[in-house]
């Protein structure tokens, strides 16, 4: 079995004493498209929608905490405190990409992909953490029994707040869909757990206007509750990522069809794909006419490479072993 590495080798075995060589071919080998440029432009997405997060959660932030204390709205203190949380896992978001955009080099020769995904992990965390703290003081304060009229403030501040957020959350996962970043999905939907955090303040605020006095307390509750559907969501995907789960159906239903129409492979084999961070790892084996010359297989390979690069939306690191089409080999694997 010939890998595209051993064809290079064997059409030009001097290649290895050239370091640009080396460097051209290690991205050949790796199906590496993902050049410095479409890194930096991914970076700069990210950054910037992230950034703008920080301000509108800085904003947020100051204007629920200050506001619930002013009013003693317990709801939406506990608003705030998500708020808050959001503005923290804004910044895993830009730790988390700059160091996961880092080049690949000898410690991490795939690169730093998976750094992105502990990132969301956190982020799932202390979902989890800040829901459980909402939950647990919105109980407390209904069994002691303390009722709490807001008054028409908390409808003025959550209204802001679900308007904004619900507006940053389309945004942020536009660019998620773009740069193929689970973080920033994750980050995305963070954005909207706090959206509809403030649409139960908003309810809460509504029915306490009307005179029930646990209204607040059962709208921070269902705040609580909300969040951790949420974190949940994002920690179950981070940890199938981490398994090396394989790709979505409909990727890997796009590479089968790039294989199986290129009329100069017999057959194929042993497709197998992962995700790295915003990158999806496929290596396959395929089966060509075993009299063709090393250079002919090689360029079948790279065609299959640059097909798979444009049929799918997001970055593609392919790596095809060139195998002989031979009736033995056919048997061994039946």
């Amino acid at each position: 079995m010939l890998s595209v590495l051993q064809l290079r080798l064997a059409f030009n075995p001097d290649f290895l004493y050239n370091r640009e060589d080396v460097s051209a071919c290690a991205a050949v080998v790796r199906g590496d498209r993902m050049t410095s440029h479409s890194i930096t432009e991914r970076v700069k997405r990210i950054r910037s929608v992230t950034l703008w997060g920080v301000f509108l959660n800085v904003s947020l932030v100051v204007l629920k905490l200050l506001s619930g204390i002013l009013i003693k709205s317990s709801a939406l203190i506990a608003d705030g405190v998500h708020s808050f949380s959001d503005l923290a896992t804004d910044f895993v978001v830009l730790v988390g990409t700059r160091l996961s955009s880092r080049p690949a080099d000898k410690t991490h020769p795939y690169g730093h992909g998976k750094l992105e995904t502990i990132a969301s992990l956190l982020i799932g965390v202390v979902l989890l953490v800040v829901s459980f703290g909402i939950i647990w003081s919105a109980g407390i304060s209904i069994y002691r029994h303390e009722h709490r009229f807001p008054g028409f403030m908390v409808l003025v501040v959550a209204a802001v707040s679900v308007v904004s957020k619900e507006i940053l959350f389309h945004i942020t996962r536009k660019v998620s869909r773009i740069t193929h970043s689970a973080v920033v999905y994750a980050n995305a939907w963070h954005q909207r757990s706090d959206a509809l955090s403030s649409v139960a303040v908003l309810i809460g605020g509504i029915a306490s206007l009307l005179g029930w006095g646990h209204a607040d307390q059962v709208a921070a509750i269902v705040v609580g509750f909300m969040i951790i559907a949420v974190s949940g969501k994002i920690f179950f995907d981070g940890l199938l990522e981490l398994s090396e789960h394989s790709a979505d159906s409909e990727s890997i239903q796009e590479i089968e069809k790039v294989l199986s129409n290129e009329m100069n492979v017999f057959g194929w084999h042993a497709l197998r794909t992962r995700k790295l961070g915003g990158e999806l790892i496929v290596d396959v084996h395929v089966l060509v006419d075993p009299k063709l010359t090393v250079k002919e297989s090689h360029e079948i390979s790279m065609k299959l490479e640059l097909e798979i690069q444009e049929r799918l939306s997001r970055p593609v690191n392919v790596l095809v072993h060139i195998e002989p089409d031979m009736e033995e080999r056919r048997k061994r694997r039946e």
